[in-house]
């Protein structure tokens, strides 16, 4: 198995089609083939289903879809580090949960750039499940997410955390039954708090699976919606969003999780957090 066998692998399932996919890949449909087939006859399970619409992953190929993406972006890093310039002595690997990366994920970045010149940065931004991942299998060093990170070998920091307020494009907007009110994602303590407080009120027909989605359409379309206070306050001072008095609140837990032994000759890394909080 190698790499390039993974990530033709990869592709196929996310172009859709082989042909698509040897498109992508700059190759032949046939070469394509040939490596997935030295995939499947490798691993000894088919890894693809084809009819009229496409392709998509066997119950294996899902398993390996995992295991693929893990290897393949191990690969990247490592040739990414393994190619530094004389001037860098070292790289940050930065998770971040996509709706802390406009503020805290920013900062933390900016204060590397500024305070450490030697080390080079790469940030991927993604879920929960996907940031913590990326911080278990040594993909990402540093992860600012909704959750901590619990393996041996890693140290969570709680931060400040995300107060989830109601807010409105109508300073005359109800606490309930708005039928501008838009579901905004912030977890899975947020749904079930969200659904024992406003057990009385109809499913929101719109829903957004990150606040900066959900902030996005408040401004373009108008409507309401619970979103963090850091992104919504600047703009409740502006005017151009309301705070719905007497909503309740919510707090969703932040953390910055390090692997420990990537960070051990860090001496910015201690003023990089503080200045978090």
């Amino acid at each position: 198995m190698n790499i390039t066998v993974l990530q033709t692998f990869l592709t196929i399932l996310d172009a859709g089609s082989l042909i698509r996919a040897s498109a992508q890949l700059n190759v032949t449909q046939s070469t394509v083939t040939a490596r997935l087939q030295s995939l499947e006859r490798e691993l000894g399970q088919t890894l693809i289903k084809r009819d009229k619409s496409g392709v998509s992953p066997t119950a294996a190929g899902l398993r390996l879809r995992r295991y693929a993406e893990t290897m393949t972006g191990l690969w990247q890093q490592a040739r990414q580090e393994t190619a530094l310039s004389k001037s860098m002595n070292d790289i940050c690997n930065i998770g971040c949960h996509v709706d802390l990366w406009s503020h805290l994920g920013r900062q933390f970045f900016s204060h590397v750039r500024v305070h450490a010149p030697d080390v080079a940065i790469s940030v991927w931004k993604g879920s929960v499940a996907e940031a913590s991942h990326w911080l278990d299998d040594g993909r990402t060093d540093v992860l600012l997410n909704y959750a901590p990170g619990y393996k041996a070998g890693q140290v969570a920091t709680p931060l400040p955390p995300d107060r989830i307020v109601l807010v409105s494009t109508d300073p005359e907007a109800p606490m309930r039954f708005d039928p501008g009110y838009v579901y905004v994602e912030a977890g899975e303590e947020f749904g079930r708090w969200h659904a024992a407080e406003y057990a009385d009120a109809d499913i929101a027909r719109i829903s957004f699976g990150s606040s900066d989605l959900g902030l996005e359409h408040l401004l373009a379309v108008g409507g309401s919606a619970y979103l963090p206070d850091r992104i919504a306050g600047p703009l409740v001072r502006k005017g151009r969003l309301h705070n719905i008095k007497e909503a309740p609140e919510f707090e969703r837990p932040v953390y910055l999780s390090v692997n420990s032994d990537a960070a051990e000759n860090w001496p910015w890394l201690n003023d990089a957090i503080a200045a978090l909080g």
